[in-house]
């Protein structure tokens, strides 16, 4: 705990602080700094309008412009851009329908491939099949002539053994040609 006296020392030391006031609120002071006050604002005035304030605004102009150049270089480059979209697209297009046009030509020769092979192939089939008929043709008449001449054979025997009658074998044929007509 604190004695009584040292309580009394600080009391005394309050009161002197108080009677003093602070520096810039003591009236006796208030004409220099008013002076010093209006003598610092010229001096800042100055130096701001003379030296900071035109560089300021050079560098916001130099920065405006820069801006603007920068605008200006992305609407030609925009521009290209769009240009060179529109003729990669064009030549995809382009692409696209000389694609068709090959696939076309490509399906119409084919065709045609087709069409001559199967041209071909029915020539081959119908003169094979000429050939065929002829065949059979010489092969029915071959079997004609030789079913006529059993026919005539089997007639000499019957009436041979039927009849009991010898018959030659050119009045046989004959016989069985007669019958056919």
């Amino acid at each position: 705990m604190l004695a009584p006296e040292s309580h009394s020392e600080y009391a005394e030391g309050a009161g002197h602080a108080a009677e003093a006031a602070f520096p810039p609120f003591d009236p006796t002071y208030f004409a220099s700094q008013l002076f010093w006050l209006a003598i610092s604002f010229f001096v800042l005035y100055v130096l701001l309008s003379r030296f900071v304030l035109p560089r300021i605004g050079g560098a916001i102009e130099e920065r405006r412009d820069r801006i603007a150049d920068d605008l200006d270089t992305a609407a030609q480059l925009k521009a290209q851009a769009d240009e060179t979209v529109r003729a990669y697209e064009k030549s995809l297009a382009d692409a696209r329908a000389k694609a068709h046009s090959v696939a076309a030509e490509a399906k119409a020769s084919a065709d045609a491939e087709v069409a001559d092979a199967i041209r071909k192939a029915d020539a081959e089939l119908d003169a094979k099949l000429d050939e065929s008929e002829t065949r059979i043709r010489a092969s029915r008449d071959a079997a004609l002539g030789e079913v006529r001449s059993i026919a005539a054979g089997a007639a000499l025997v019957a009436v041979e053994h039927l009849a009991g009658l010898e018959v030659s074998d050119d009045d046989a044929a004959k016989a069985v040609a007669a019958v056919k007509e």
